[in-house]
């Protein structure tokens, strides 16, 4: 109905296709530039992937710091909470200024705006666990780590994956604002050339690219928390 109702508009409108182009003019021109286009996407990809596995890696050991020192949660969750602050428009352009134009500036940029609703997600889980439950392990003799590895964690499934699918949709994001900054692939620099070129129609089709690459991400995770489910429910139960 969205796309029916843009194509009826340009058409009743007559708007120049350099300000508003059909919807079929984005899929053309998206056909026509495919190859560069694809080779920028794997280029975002790549860089995207990349961080965001190591924001999840670096989430799940600063989540289990916190869990296990009271002083260090009550320091740095104010420290966390002040990072988010930071406008990411503000802050690509000095990550390649500090960081230069390779791989690592992208991926730090990736990792800063990711890292945060996974880290609130994880601590928000670990405290979903039942105060008796807990209780009832210590009693029975279980040391801290064994109730977290026990209980603690896979109380906080749920919540990992809500954090884990949050982040996702912001991973693809933060790639694009770091190439928009500086870089020599990615669909950033793409969609700033078509842009300084006045060809929406390639703006509008690296958009498009970019949603189908975080949809990919989000059913990846989809998949993952479906795949494992089964697996955590048996382990449950026993």
């Amino acid at each position: 109905m969205f796309i029916a109702g843009w194509e009826g508009y340009v058409a009743l409108s007559d708007a120049s296709p350099l300000v508003l182009p059909a919807p079929r003019d984005v899929l053309n021109g998206l056909w026509i530039e495919r190859s560069a286009i694809g080779k920028h996407a794997v280029a975002t990809l790549s860089v995207a992937t990349l961080g965001f596995s190591l924001s999840v890696t670096f989430a799940f050991l600063v989540s289990i710091l916190l869990y296990f020192s009271g002083w260090l949660r009550r320091g740095m969750m104010p420290l966390l909470v002040a990072s988010q602050t930071v406008p990411i428009v503000a802050l690509a352009p000095l990550m390649v200024l500090w960081f230069g134009f390779g791989l690592l500036p992208k991926v730090l940029l990736v990792i800063l705006v990711t890292f945060f609703p996974m880290v609130v997600s994880l601590m928000a889980g670990y405290a979903s666990m039942p105060r008796a439950f807990r209780d009832q392990l210590v009693s029975m003799g279980a040391s801290k780590w064994a109730v977290y590895r026990r209980a603690t964690l896979p109380s906080a499934r749920a919540h990992f994956f809500a954090g884990l699918k949050i982040s996702a949709t912001y991973a693809i994001v933060a790639t694009i604002f770091a190439e928009y900054a500086g870089a020599r692939r990615g669909l950033g620099i793409y969609i700033l050339s078509a842009k300084n070129n006045f060809r929406a129609d390639l703006v509008l089709s690296a958009v498009l690219v970019s949603a189908v690459l975080t949809l990919a991400f989000l059913t990846l995770i989809r998949g993952i928390e479906r795949a494992t489910g089964n697996r955590f429910r048996r382990n449950t139960d026993a």
